[in-house]
């Protein structure tokens, strides 16, 4: 699908369809609809005073030309009140109307600026959320469907109006950066949404590769002999149970650029993760081919990272594993030696994040880093704390957690600060090792965050995204299944970057 953005009237669209947004209770209308409005001879007005559409969030309603000289069909969206006009009510709308234009079979449209007349949102902020809005909407993953047109007709085309060429300039950037985020998001969902027998660490590995060679980034994968030189008992020591290789992913963004800022991604890996030999539940266990969501986040946030040209040194680093149980399987009392040397008594096999994430954290200091971020769907507990609503973030810095407070606000991936209180690494203290890996039920996310703080040197973030990465009910940007959860507020926090 092509998301093109022109300066024109879209009440001349000849497009199939026309979206148009309406605020909640609107005194008058905006331009672009008081435009199409006079073209069909008051059609829009009248259903307004009729009451059949008042506006409000994701409300719909259709309306036809019936030969007045405009597309044939003309799609309204409630905007909300527009006092709370901000991208992600944009990016709703947008999303809303999209999928209804899927449903109707048009394969081509255009559609308005969302806010273009009002001031609460910069026109790049709009543009762009008009687009990520219809992108990420019309994203489907078929990859594996024998008849890949099963679901009826794609839209192909998607066109934004913009009324003013004042704006373009403006609006272009606003483009450009929402096709690159629809691209990385979409790649973060595509490699979740693959299953665990065609997703294999060695398969990431080589998206990683392709994603280089497409994306011009520098990619570089340590297998095992390479991960036991340098020390990596975490990832090995999860890796025992497969029959699978582990691979350390190393993607690199301006790595030739010493006079830059780095910043290192850090995404877990598990491609599958039944739990080791303490094996999780049946029910559900097919979700656990998520496991690698931090990972697909990192990565998909790497291409956003190289198509928008960012003038930071970027790195990813991904431990890609599966956690399975058999006669070589890491066992619950085992002791570790990972990669800062340190030994680690395993208490669960099922908290294997961790493990990996530890000689992740440990490989990442090597680049010097002005801060690292880490994403992993590592806690049950964090669920229970946050529920759907927001990402348990964990810091040692908070200049990076107000950072990434702005980055939630602005993609709507909200993070919520959990403590790092010296007290919940009590529960870590082994008699035979230097640390246990997992303590009490009680605080499961802050002690898991409190293990992985013993693994680094340098201003971190720790997000942990578990329960968020994949849903069985479709919102109006996001599909079934795979979110993409994560990428787009990686890609927001490192473009804010250099503003600050």
């Amino acid at each position: 699908m092509e998301i093109k953005l022109k300066v024109g009237e879209v009440q001349k669209e000849q497009a199939e369809l026309i979206v148009l947004g309406l605020f909640e209770d609107q005194a008058g209308l905006g331009r672009a609809a008081a435009a199409v409005d006079q073209a069909l001879g008051g059609q829009i007005v009248q259903i307004i005073v009729d009451g059949d559409f008042k506006g409000k969030a994701k409300e719909l309603a259709l309306l036809y030309a019936a030969g007045r000289g405009t597309a044939k069909r003309i799609l309204l969206v409630g905007l909300g009140k527009e006092g709370k006009l901000s991208p992600e009510s944009i990016r709703v709308a947008a999303g809303t109307a999209a999928k209804r234009v899927c449903e109707l079979g048009v394969k081509n449209f255009s559609t308005e600026v969302f806010g273009e007349d009002f001031d609460k949102v910069s026109l790049a902020d709009a543009v762009q959320a008009v687009v990520e809005g219809n992108g990420l909407a019309l994203y489907e993953f078929t990859e594996l469907k024998s008849d890949a047109n099963n679901n009826g007709t794609k839209v192909e085309e998607v066109t934004v109006v913009l009324s003013e060429p004042s704006g373009l300039k403006e609006a272009e950037a606003g483009l450009a950066a929402g096709k690159a985020i629809v691209a990385g998001t979409s790649l973060t969902r595509d490699l979740v949404n693959w299953p665990g027998n065609f997703a294999t660490p060695a398969f990431l590995a080589q998206q990683a590769q392709k994603l280089a060679e497409s994306a011009e980034l520098t990619c570089h994968v340590l297998d095992e002999p390479a991960m036991k030189e340098l020390g990596m008992g975490g990832v090995l020591g999860v890796s025992e149970g497969s029959d699978q290789p582990a691979k350390f992913i190393i993607l690199e963004h301006n790595g030739n650029r010493a006079d830059l800022d780095t910043i290192v991604l850090v995404g877990k890996g598990v491609t599958f993760d039944s739990g080791g030999i303490s094996i999780k539940p049946a029910d559900d266990m097919d979700r656990m081919r998520s496991d690698m969501a931090g990972g697909a986040a990192v990565m998909g946030a790497m291409l956003a990272v190289s198509t928008l040209a960012l003038p930071l040194h970027v790195v990813a680093l991904v431990p890609a594993t599966e956690n399975m149980p058999d006669g070589r399987a890491l066992k619950p009392g085992d002791i570790l030696r990972v990669m800062n040397g340190k030994t680690v008594e395993v208490i669960n096999t099922d908290a294997e994040g961790r493990l990996v994430l530890a000689d992740a954290l440990c490989y990442a200091a090597r680049y010097n880093p002005n801060a690292v971020v880490d994403i992993a769907t590592l806690t049950g507990a964090r669920t229970i704390a946050l529920g759907d609503q927001a990402i348990g973030l964990f810091s040692n810095d908070d200049g990076l957690v107000q950072r990434f407070v702005e980055a939630g606000q602005k993609t709507w991936e909200r993070v919520w600060q959990l403590p790092l209180f010296e007290e919940y690494t009590d529960s870590l203290k082994s008699f035979a090792a230097d640390m246990k890996h997992a303590g009490g039920k009680g605080g499961g996310a802050c002690i898991a965050a409190a293990f992985l703080n013993k693994f680094v040197s340098y201003p971190w973030v720790h997000l942990d995204v578990a329960g968020l990465v994949s849903s069985e009910t479709e919102k109006p940007y996001t599909p079934r299944w795979a979110t993409g959860l994560g990428a787009r507020l990686l890609i927001q926090f490192l473009r804010d970057w250099e503003g600050k």
